[in-house]
């Protein structure tokens, strides 16, 4: 059985799905794959590693397509790509699932697509599969150092003859994983960090890394709810939304750094920081919106762009930071990946060398998770 590895477009992606060390591992579950020749370069992967790891290169995404039982790759699939598919076939990538407007082809086609980022996540057999906590977790870090290089002034305090150099302040708007890994990184560097989530829980994890939690008052019967659901499922009231804008708003003004990172899949990311925030911050300030392709957290935010308001704060649309950390996010996603193959596959015969059939079961609680459309049916419920 041959797994494809196609090559994304390098203008807007420079990751690949499948690493020339992950092929030796599905090498060894019985795999061939076969990648398209370049596919790996924007990653520093070249063709030679890949030959070396025991793949074949092809010369066009068409011929990578008509060889492969799967088809591998970081996001959707070309219109073309998806025309040359054949009734069977299996795609896995990041697929932006609910915004997808292929999915009716991919079901005429008769083909299987898991969209990676429908992972139940609470699942503990599905989390060395987590592509989006891989990949966040690597933005995180690499939205700090954007930040830094953007900023006018060092991160750390410094004593100096002429004087003390007071440290940054970063405000880290959301807390998940890219959030926390953020934290993390600016407390590196030296800078004061305060934090902020609609997830009162996240206090403890935000205090856990050295960061000031943006306190926001709630009632009793409000913390117990919240501390009930874990966090996830509490819906806040409207005065605490209110409560919460209102600290966000001062701690903004002061703020030397703003990263934000929520985002909600299959929906445009809520807006954190408006207008008449930004109009408050102080010249040479920096906001990083890792959420700028989804619709941005910041106003004004453009995505791929660098902007300067006309009080001097400087807004970065930082659409696909992990592309920017390609050899490392390729890495990790391929892991992703691999993992979930393994799932789809069971041995016929007993002995090393018995062949692979697939074992697709949408009632397996990841594969029918995943599955965005098999048997030419879209199963995505629509939000």
């Amino acid at each position: 059985m041959k797994i494809g590895v196609i090559s994304a477009d390098i203008t807007s992606e420079s990751r690949v799905a499948i690493t020339p060390d992950a092929v030796k591992k599905l090498r060894k579950l019985g795999f061939e794959v076969v990648i398209q020749s370049g596919a790996g370069q924007a990653a520093y992967y070249a063709d030679e590693l890949y030959q070396a790891a025991g793949a074949d290169i092809a010369s066009s995404r068409t011929e990578v397509i008509t060889q492969s039982k799967i088809i591998t790759t970081v996001n959707d699939l070309p219109a073309e790509a998806t025309e040359s598919l054949s009734s069977g076939q299996i795609v896995i990538g990041m697929l932006d699932p609910y915004r997808n407007t292929q999915l009716d082809t991919y079901a005429a086609k008769g083909a299987t697509v898991f969209a990676m980022e429908l992972l139940p996540r609470t699942l503990s057999r599905a989390q060395n599969m987590d592509v989006l906590s891989s990949q966040a977790n690597l933005a995180g870090y690499k939205a700090v150092l954007l930040a830094a290089n953007e900023y006018s002034r060092p991160f750390p305090m410094f004593m100096t003859s002429a004087g003390t150099v007071k440290p940054a302040k970063v405000v880290i708007l959301g807390v998940g994983v890219a959030g926390l890994q953020a934290i993390a990184t600016a407390k590196r560097l030296g800078a004061v960090v305060e934090a902020s989530d609609l997830r009162p829980t996240a206090r403890e994890q935000v205090e856990s890394l050295g960061g000031k939690w943006l306190d926001v008052p709630m009632s009793a019967e409000e913390a117990e709810t919240a501390k009930s659901t874990g966090g996830y499922a509490w819906t806040p009231s409207e005065q605490y939304v209110k409560d919460q804008a209102a600290v966000v708003d001062k701690a903004l003004s002061n703020a030397d750094i703003v990263i934000t990172t929520a985002q909600i899949p299959g929906r445009n990311a809520p807006r954190l920081v408006h207008g008449a925030t930004l109009a408050k911050m102080k010249a040479g300030s920096v906001l990083i919106d890792m959420a700028a392709g989804t619709g941005g957290n910041v106003e004004g935010s453009v995505p791929n762009e660098t902007i300067t308001t006309d009080n001097g704060v400087r807004i970065v649309g930082a659409a696909n930071i992990p592309s920017m950390l390609a050899a490392q996010s390729s890495d990790l996603y391929a892991n992703n990946l691999v993992n979930f193959i393994t799932t789809l596959i069971a041995p016929i015969g007993d002995d090393a060398s018995a062949s692979l059939a697939l074992n697709l079961d949408m009632e397996d609680e990841i594969q029918g998770a995943l599955a965005v459309t098999h048997d030419s049916q879209v199963r995505l419920a629509k939000r």
